[in-house]
């Protein structure tokens, strides 16, 4: 084998490969995924202004207010009214939709002032006011977020999720949201003062809903980011509260607990085995017919993640009839639904035969063949890699079967695309659908060249990318350098037959003799 094989073969996730690496392109992939924007809960938010705000008004307000004077009436306790009055009217500043001016309120000092006021605790009304005002100042930037957390806020807001007002504790809850979703840093820091378990009291059956889905959120950003993971305790913490959250009725809570699933499994094969170990993972197949697009995409995001990993984690997703929901995924009316479905089965591809069996005796392939020959480029590209990954992956028959069922002309298609690396991918499944041919060579170089497959490779070996030309022209030299002896029908050593009808685009068989 070459060296250059050898590096393709890397690209798979296949019986020869390592398994404690994760399946092909996995970062890469997840990323390319998410560029596009997606229908899923923000790290950080504001509060929503008063329903009766006027943006003018406030604009007006802002402009002609001084603010050093509203920090010094907001410092002064000897006045409650006062000083209520002045947190108040800052939180109305920063909740505003338009530009809040939250770096001029730090500037104006009224940060350490705002953080005084949580201690109040005999006040809850000017709490809820400061710690409102606190949440939206971490919403901003990340430089904003850690202002907050420099003067010390963390610690008081843990204090007060366990205020005896309602209104101060939900908002302590939103504030720590945004600190978390800032990223790892201040996510580790926050579960280092405490914050798991008295977030996860909160998820009891008298819970308003508008609270459980804070808290909910709150744990989504907790499961963010891969890098660093959070803590394994951590998610040991959180993965039991998942359990019971995923099977509530309110399409918000439900959303962000599936795609908190997704990042905890977006983080490797440890934490994948962590989640299947938590009982999971049957009541998150199910989800992928869900009747709602939000639902379905996280759920088709948390199984792609689980089936990245080995062939057994895969296997897990397998045993609950995961495959049963694709039909449907693949002819789904969203676009990004039918990309991210030939994406989970580019892996399940890239599993062992067993795995690969159980996409073809779904039904699978003509679905995936449709969508490489149909989708978008980007559909088409998951789908070109679910097609190569089968030709490594698969047995002499399994590949025959996709031959069969006519993968060679759009496949080819694919060759006349700007993407080198999805060129590639389309020259090492060609090269292996060739090797696999074995003695029947002839028919499935037949195929290809009629398809004009054959002139797109040729054309590829002036290709300005080394590793194209030289495959183009490995092809070539092995398998069409006597093409004016090729026919359309190549006699085999086991007596079968194959005729390419141009036509039907198809590869016929007349017998089989693996």
């Amino acid at each position: 084998m070459t060296s250059m094989e050898q590096n393709r073969l890397q690209n798979f996730k296949n019986k020869g490969k390592d398994q404690d690496e994760m399946r092909r392109r996995r970062n890469e992939v997840t990323v390319e995924l998410r560029k596009n924007k997606r229908d899923e809960t923000i790290l950080k938010r504001r509060n929503v202004p008063n329903l009766d705000s006027n943006t003018d008004e406030e604009e007006q307000l802002s402009s002609s207010i001084d603010l050093k004077k509203l920090a010094k009436a907001a410092a002064d306790a000897t006045k409650p009214e006062q000083q209520l009055a002045a947190v108040q009217a800052a939180r109305k500043l920063l909740s505003s939709d338009k530009n809040p001016p939250i770096n001029d309120l730090i500037q104006s000092d009224i940060l350490p002032i705002l953080v005084e006021c949580l201690k109040q605790h005999n006040h809850t009304m000017l709490q809820f006011e400061a710690a409102w005002a606190l949440t939206n100042i971490a919403s901003g930037t990340s430089a904003q977020t850690n202002e907050v957390v420099a003067a010390g806020a963390v610690p008081l807001f843990l204090q007060l999720l366990n205020s005896p007002a309602p209104n101060v504790c939900e908002q302590a809850v939103w504030a720590l949201g945004n600190i978390i979703g800032d990223g790892p840093l201040l996510r580790d820091f926050v579960i280092k003062h405490g914050v798991v378990q008295p977030l996860l009291s909160f998820i009891k059956p008298d819970i308003p809903i508008t609270f459980l889905r804070n808290v909910t959120w709150v744990i989504v950003n907790l499961c963010r980011n891969k890098e660093p993971a959070p803590p394994a305790a951590t998610i040991h913490e959180i993965l039991p509260a998942l359990n019971v959250l995923i099977h509530h009725t309110d399409t918000n809570i439900l959303v962000d607990t599936v795609w908190a699933i997704s990042y905890l499994t977006d983080g490797g094969n440890e934490q994948i085995q962590m989640v299947i170990e938590s009982g999971v993972v049957p009541k998150l197949i199910p989800l992928l017919g869900n009747s709602d697009v939000k639902v379905q995409t996280a759920a088709l995001r948390a199984v792609g993640n689980i089936v990245t990993g080995s062939d057994e984690q895969t296997q897990v997703v397998l045993n609950y009839d995961a495959l049963s929901y694709f039909p449907g995924l693949l002819s789904h009316p969203k676009e990004k639904i039918r990309k991210e479905a030939v994406w989970f089965l580019s892996n399940i591809t890239a599993g062992n035969q067993s795995q690969v069996q159980a996409v073809i005796n779904v039904g699978l392939l003509p679905k995936i063949i449709e969508n490489l020959s149909k989708g978008e480029f980007q559909t088409q590209k998951e789908a070109a890699w679910a097609i190569s990954n089968l030709t490594i992956s698969g047995n002499r028959e399994q590949v025959f079967t996709l031959i069969k069922e006519g993968v060679i002309p759009p496949f080819c298609d694919l060759l006349s695309c700007q993407d080198t690396q999805v060129i590639n991918v389309v020259l090492d499944g060609l090269n292996n659908m060739l090797k696999v041919a074995d003695s029947h060579v002839e028919a499935v170089a037949n195929c290809i060249e009629e398809c004009e497959g054959l002139a797109k490779i040729e054309r590829l070996q002036s290709h300005e990318n080394v590793e194209i030309y030289k495959l183009a022209y490995e092809i070539i030299d092995q398998y069409f350098t006597d093409e004016g002896e090729q026919t359309n029908m190549a006699p085999s050593s086991d007596g079968a037959q194959y005729n390419f009808d141009p036509h039907a685009d198809r590869l016929t068989m007349n017998s089989f003799n693996f």
